[in-house]
């Protein structure tokens, strides 16, 4: 079911997806699921479409836009907070057994930002990056990545500037404070490699990685960047097509943590997740440890 409250302090509206029969006293895991520059939240909807799997997993998943097209702290983040407390509010912080970021691309950054501000590292129970970073190395295409674009293009680029956009992920990258499950996705043209090891398992003293069935799809992805349809590159993307991902696993992380790396082969930055791949996503995230509460 698929509802468009408003925040009442901000007048923004946001997709509000939750179980059709949900019961007045189940228990829910709620995903805030944040859209990358220059999209929006009905894109978002269908490039990770956990909307529809809510009725199967138990899930209330709220998807907000950003005016801008892009999560800009001082515009943004009291209206993302809002949005969360709507969900506590309207549900009860004992029906939320786990609060999940999940961001692609900027969201993805803005994901990694939340989580070192003081109301999230409280709240959140786990992070999925949807080609939003990784915590830990993952390098970019020795090519380049991203659209092809016209000379003096970059400051119109969907991640802004180039120099500053390695001086934010030089920021993001130092340690979070906070605790939370970890699960990176990532297009097999977005990085050279898929490093071997995870900083993030290191500090929850995780086992070496091991792999997982493969998860195939046959049936594709729902976007894709139409803006560039013909005029792309693999790194960015093409048109969503069937697909396979590989899964890796560090096991036996402290207190259950789960830490994953997804790799979509033959994938880039944009076409959107496929059916089955985005059911294992959302099977790692409802396997995953909650019981954070809302903390004001």
């Amino acid at each position: 079911m698929r509802e468009s409250p408003v925040d009442a302090k901000t007048d923004r509206k946001f997709y509000l997806d939750l179980p059709e029969d949900l019961g007045p006293e189940e228990e829910v895991t709620f995903i805030l699921n944040l859209h990358g520059g220059g999209s929006s939240g009905a894109w978002q909807r269908r490039y990770f479409p956990a909307c529809d799997f809510v009725d199967q997993y138990r899930l209330v998943v709220a998807t907000p836009t950003a005016p801008a097209q892009r999560w800009i702290a001082e515009d943004d983040d009291t209206h993302l907070e809002n949005v969360v407390a709507y969900v506590f509010d309207r549900f009860g912080p004992e029906r939320i057994r786990a609060f999940w970021l999940a961001g692609h691309s900027q969201g993805g950054m803005t994901s990694n930002r939340l989580l070192r501000t003081d109301f999230y590292a409280q709240n959140v129970d786990g992070w999925l990056s949807l080609s939003g970073g990784r915590i830990g190395p993952a390098p970019r295409p020795p090519d380049g990545f991203g659209p092809p674009r016209a000379e003096g293009d970059a400051a119109r680029r969907p991640g802004g500037d180039p120099e500053a956009m390695r001086r934010l992920r030089e920021a993001l990258a130092e340690p979070h404070e906070a605790d939370f499950s970890f699960i990176y996705t990532t297009g097999e043209h977005e990085i050279a490699e898929l490093p071997d090891t995870s900083p993030w398992a290191e500090r929850y003293g995780a086992g070496p990685r091991e792999q997982r069935p493969d998860v195939v799809d046959t049936e594709a992805g729902q976007v894709w960047d139409q803006r560039r349809d013909g005029n792309s590159t693999k790194s960015w993307g093409f048109r969503p097509g069937p697909g396979t991902a590989q899964v890796w696993v560090y096991p036996d992380a402290k207190d259950g943590r789960v830490i994953a790396d997804v790799f979509r082969l033959g994938k880039g930055h944009t076409e959107g997740l496929e059916p089955n791949v985005t059911e294992a996503l959302i099977g790692h995230i409802v396997r995953a440890p909650g019981g954070k509460h809302l903390t004001r």
